[in-house]
């Protein structure tokens, strides 16, 4: 494809299924989180009714993310895979757990039951944990010789990559409460309600000490956000950031449906899009690029093909499943 950079729209591609991840499984995982914080076992089913259709689903967007890294930049796929094995490993045991407790919970005895909600919350956190922590990890740096990973496989245990892991769990819990605002209705609603301000004012303590930490540990970010002209044009995405918490507790004051969820995943992308401009245009930071590790551009074309035609049916069949799912959950009850 003369004059079109195929490493590029992968790239961009990778980028977006990794943020429709983040936003689409992340309220699910959150409502695992927020378990503790609900005792009432109707209110429990509620909370897991509100996702039980689409959660699945959307965890499809994780697979496409898994895939079209190790189709375009099948090098940066293998470095990455050695360097996080141990924590990727972790999260996908977390989520086998909240998977399988998924479909048992409502099928256990009332003595049962317990079990397969420690089993959904165990999951849920230590899924949400791995996958902070290897972001942590990841912008941290991933040393490479030899086109190999070239580190300590345990560096993942240092004290950035785990609180990234910790800030990870506030995000999704956040996307949780409000998701569940925006579902529920009642007592379930008005204690999501008031757990719902502490968390944004959690998350963005959280993002802002990322946003210090980060540059200060690694000068090459430093100088991607504060060099001239760059920081005319970053400067704006912190600004951001605090506008949409604001505006979260500002929705909170009214009567709250959709206006508090919406909020929670602007503040969400613009996170993310923070994370994107600070490693921009590496894929395995600070050594590799998009373009040193991008598969040779016939295969980066052919498997564009396919990857233009399954992400519309996948967002089709999400929009379906999400219309079709509409309106609120009633505890005791269902969808109505």
């Amino acid at each position: 494809m003369v004059g079109v950079d195929l490493s590029i729209i992968w790239a961009v591609i990778i980028v977006f299924g990794v943020m429709m991840y983040v936003v689409m499984d992340g309220f699910d995982l959150g409502i695992g989180i927020l378990f503790p914080f609900v005792r009432d076992k109707a209110e429990r089913d509620a909370m897991m009714n509100s996702v039980a259709p689409v959660w699945d689903g959307n965890e499809t967007w994780l697979v496409l993310g898994g895939a079209g890294l190790y189709a375009a930049f099948p090098l940066a796929y293998s470095v990455i895979l050695s360097a996080f094995y141990l924590p990727l490993m972790f999260m996908l045991l977390g989520l086998v757990f909240r998977g399988v407790a998924f479909e048992f919970r409502f099928k256990a005895k009332d003595h049962k039951r317990h079990i397969w909600d420690k089993a959904f919350i165990g999951g849920s956190l230590i899924a949400t944990f791995f996958q902070g922590v290897t972001l942590g990890a990841f912008i941290n740096g991933v040393p490479v010789q030899n086109r190999a990973f070239a580190g300590d496989s345990l560096a993942w245990l240092s004290p950035f990559p785990l609180f990234t892991g910790v800030a990870l769990i506030a995000a999704y819990a956040l996307l949780g409460c409000t998701w569940l605002i925006l579902k529920t209705e009642g007592p379930l609603q008005q204690k999501m309600h008031r757990i719902a301000r502490p968390l944004a004012v959690l998350l963005l303590a959280a993002i802002g000490i990322v946003s210090l930490w980060t540059p200060l540990a690694e000068p090459s970010i430093a100088d991607r956000w504060f060099s001239l002209p760059n920081i005319w044009f970053f400067a704006p995405v912190p600004v951001l950031v605090a506008a949409a918490t604001y505006y979260i507790q500002r929705t909170l004051n009214d009567d709250p449906h959709a206006g508090p969820f919406v909020w929670s995943l602007v503040l969400i992308f613009l996170g993310y899009t923070g994370f994107v401009i600070s490693i921009w245009p590496s894929i395995v930071p600070p050594s590799l690029s998009i373009w040193d590790a991008a598969a040779p551009s016939e295969s980066l074309g052919f498997t564009l093909v396919g990857a233009l035609l399954i992400i519309p049916m996948i967002l089709g069949y999400s929009a379906w499943a999400y219309y079709v799912f509409r309106g609120k959950v009633k505890v005791g009850e269902g969808y109505h």
